[in-house]
């Protein structure tokens, strides 16, 4: 496992995240602790609490109890409800302040490394509510506060300097409007947390070959390699077909390292069901990807 700096905290956090939500416990609590237990051997230090649950923040507790807590980063996801069935989205200042509160007593965790905010809406955080972060904040039970989200909002909230670690989509095809948020928050020493590393657009060589691809002009013309017969060998040429055309590379594998490229990012998400998957996304940072894969993400990307 590789490290980076965590923003300007000082702080090295792994370049994996491990995003823990309550399907992690549908195959039982054992499973739950052998995934937790295979990401510390793989050397993950960083994980995500995807909600406030009791049961899932107790196991993660005590998977995680017999390590340095210092060595640890630990983020909670804020604004989701409880991720049960029916729980409602709550910003309010009692609301979150009660969640950070339980997960600290059931989890035994001491303090929560980034409370992170699930895309608030531009009405959905009131002052009140941030001023009851920054007091958890100035108390120890919260080291940081990050903002979760790629709609418009978060241009606005990544401006206000009030927070300290930006969560955000980031892959080969993303939009420039996001690349232009991390710069800015880059700028104001945010920690930047990357998700969604391989989008659904992608995840098949037919959609790879085909994203954005432009109709035919009138006269025949603008058509690009995408609508080549299916034995031409340069069919795909120019789109992101070679995600599945690397050889000893999956796709999924190169969208991953493409991401851990950028400086900017300390770290990504990623989620696994058991420790096999796990092990398979945990060998990506140790692996450099072939001469001339940047090269051909670019101009796919430019081409998109």
């Amino acid at each position: 496992m590789r490290y980076r700096p965590f923003g300007a905290s000082g702080a090295a956090i792994s370049a994996l995240t491990l995003s823990l939500g309550i399907d992690c416990l549908g195959r039982g609590l054992a499973a739950a602790n052998e995934l937790i237990y295979s990401a510390l051997e793989a050397g993950i230090n960083s994980y995500r609490l995807e909600t406030a649950d009791p049961v899932l923040a107790e196991v993660v507790g005590q998977a995680l109890a017999n390590v340095d807590r210092k060595l640890l980063n630990v983020s909670l996801e804020l604004g989701t409800g409880d991720g049960r069935k029916g729980s409602s989205r709550d910003f309010s200042a009692e609301g979150m302040t009660g969640a950070i509160d339980r997960c600290l007593q059931i989890s035994g965790l001491g303090w929560i490394d980034v409370a992170l905010l699930e895309e608030p809406g531009e009405d959905e955080l009131p002052q009140s509510s941030l001023n009851a972060l920054k007091a958890l904040r100035a108390t120890g039970r919260v080291r940081y506060l990050g903002v979760s989200g790629e709609s418009e909002v978060m241009d606005a909230y990544v401006s206000t300097g009030a927070f300290d670690v930006l969560a955000t989509p980031f892959h080969v095809n993303v939009d420039w409007r996001i690349r232009s948020r991390v710069r800015a928050a880059r700028e104001q020493d945010m920690a930047i947390l990357a998700y969604g590393y391989f989008p659904t657009e992608l995840d098949t060589e037919k959609k790879a070959v085909t994203l954005h691809q432009p109709k035919k002009s009138l006269f025949g013309f603008g058509g690009r390699s995408g609508s080549r017969p299916k034995d031409d060998p340069l069919t795909g040429a120019g789109t992101f077909a070679f995600l599945h055309r690397t050889p000893h590379w999956t796709a999924e594998a190169i969208c991953l390292a493409h991401v851990m490229t950028d400086p900017a990012i300390s770290s990504v998400l990623v989620k696994a069901g058991d420790a096999t998957r796990l092990n398979v996304l945990a060998a990506v940072p140790e692996r450099d990807m072939p001469p001339g894969l940047s090269a051909q993400i670019e101009m796919a990307r430019v081409a998109a």
